[in-house]
C-alpha cells in the first residue's frame, strides 16, 4: 500500500464537559482555574463524557477529581467550543457549577494547583480566549439571578 492510499479516517468527534466553578466568598464571586497537567495553563476542569454519562455527570466529576470540589450545576450551559487533542475533534460544552465544599487535599493535587480567584483575575490567568468568554457569560448569569 502506498503512503497515499494509508491516510487514516478521522474518528468521531468527542464529547468533554467542563465545569466553571464559582463560589461567593465574602459576597464576592469567585472562580475555581487549575492548572494543566503538561503545560500547567490556567483552565477549568473537564474532561470526556464516558458512555452512559451526561455532561452534567462529568463535569461534576471532573471537578472533584481534579480540583476537589463537590456541587451542583446551576441553569442552561454556557456554550462550548471545538479544538483538537489525541489525533481527534473535541467538543467541549461549558457548564456553571455552584461549589458547596472545597477539598483541602484530592485526587489530583499532587499534578495540579488550584486558586479561587475574582472574574477579572480568572479573565487574566485563563489561557484559552473560549474559557475568559465562559467566565463573562458565567458571570452575568450569576449577577442575574
Amino acid at each position: 500500500m502506498s503512503q497515499a492510499s494509508s491516510t487514516k479516517t478521522p474518528r468521531t468527534t468527542i464529547a468533554e464537559a467542563m465545569a466553571v466553578p464559582f463560589r461567593f466568598r465574602d459576597d464576592k464571586l469567585q472562580f475555581c482555574v487549575i492548572t494543566s497537567r503538561k503545560q500547567k495553563n490556567w483552565i477549568f476542569p473537564k474532561g470526556v463524557v464516558e458512555p452512559g454519562d451526561s455532561l452534567e455527570e462529568t463535569a461534576l466529576k471532573e471537578a472533584f477529581e481534579e480540583a476537589g470540589l463537590k456541587g451542583k450545576i446551576t441553569g442552561q450551559p454556557l456554550g462550548s467550543y471545538q479544538t483538537k487533542k489525541w489525533g481527534t475533534s473535541l467538543n467541549i460544552t461549558a457548564l456553571l457549577m455552584k461549589v458547596g465544599k472545597s477539598a483541602d487535599q484530592w485526587h489530583e493535587d499532587d499534578v495540579r494547583q488550584r486558586r479561587w480567584v475574582d472574574p477579572k483575575t480568572a479573565h487574566r490567568l485563563l489561557s484559552r480566549s473560549e474559557l475568559k468568554e465562559f467566565t463573562d457569560l458565567a458571570v452575568r448569569q450569576i449577577t442575574r439571578k
